[in-house]
């Protein structure tokens, strides 16, 4: 139930971020207040946007070919979840990890895409 419990929150943020960063590529140069239309992220926002969204694929791709993912909480520190033993919760901490580089390249996606706009 607890796992079921947290997917499904996982997708609805998912969908919410989703839906924010449609609302704001559907905005046109200038909101309503006649100022433009500002991204998610900052210059410097989006640099460590892209640095901790590196960080993370790079995680995930490393997990992914040695089918072995650290933990990624504070209470089980140290811990290593292999493919073979805790197949459970090696899926769950690379959903999580997939799942932020997701979030993370779609801000970044929104932003370039607003401050590129023709």
């Amino acid at each position: 139930m607890r796992d079921f419990l947290y997917y499904s929150l996982m997708l609805l943020l998912g969908i919410a971020w989703y839906m924010y960063g449609q609302r704001l590529l559907r905005k046109g140069h200038r909101d309503e207040n006649d100022e433009l239309t500002k991204g998610p992220l900052g210059p410097f926002g989006l640099v460590m946007t892209a640095v901790i969204t590196c960080c993370l694929l790079f995680a995930l791709l490393r997990a992914a070919i040695r089918r072995e993912i650290s933990c990624l909480g504070k209470a089980c520190h140290g811990q290593l979840y292999t493919l073979a033993e805790n197949a459970g919760d090696y899926w769950s901490n690379m959903f999580f990890l997939l799942w932020m580089v997701l979030g993370l390249g779609y801000a970044i996606y929104v932003t370039l895409r607003i401050w590129f706009r023709n």
